[in-house]
């Protein structure tokens, strides 16, 4: 058989098996890009999608926010508040909606006002689980640790600026 004739049959019997595979991937069929939240208190960033890939990062803290960018199977591809982007398997997120405070520090307020009363400074890094963002609002609701008040968008990341959450 000439050498054309093998190079053409190999590749139509790796067509065979390698596009079946893309054919029953599992992706969610949510939106992409959209936020989660990190379901454990260790979560292993991977270079790639799959137990195979090394560890880039390790994360030791529930509830981060990250931004889903891609999806293959059953894996993830996220991004943190800081850039940093690999693979995290879907069973380690969840869909409840977290935020990072990601300025030196914002002002937790009692209502969604800047003359509102003002209830605590929140610290950059501290995060806090959303409550409401409504529409067309540049405040969301959100409480951290025993707190509970109205921020700015501005000063956190896991909302979009235009995203209404209730």
């Amino acid at each position: 058989m000439p050498a054309r004739m093998r190079k053409l049959l190999l590749l139509i019997v790796l067509c065979g098996f390698v596009l079946p595979n893309f054919a029953t991937a599992q992706e969610s069929g949510l939106p992409i890009p959209r936020f989660v939240a990190l379901r454990s208190d260790k979560v292993h960033l991977r270079s790639g999608p799959g137990l195979r890939y090394p560890k880039v990062w390790i994360y030791k803290h529930s509830h981060l926010p990250m931004e889903v960018v891609s999806e293959f199977d059953t894996w993830r591809k996220v991004r943190d508040w800081e850039g940093s982007e690999g693979w995290v398997h879907q069973s380690l997120l969840i869909g409840t909606r977290y935020v990072i405070v990601t300025g030196d520090e914002i002002t937790l307020y009692s209502s969604s006002d800047k003359n509102a009363r003002p209830i605590a400074l929140v610290k950059a890094g501290v995060v806090g689980k959303v409550e409401t963002c409504p529409k067309g609002v540049d405040w969301c609701q959100v409480q951290f640790q025993d707190y509970d008040g109205w921020v700015q968008r501005q000063g956190i990341w896991g909302v979009y600026d235009t995203e209404t959450i209730e």
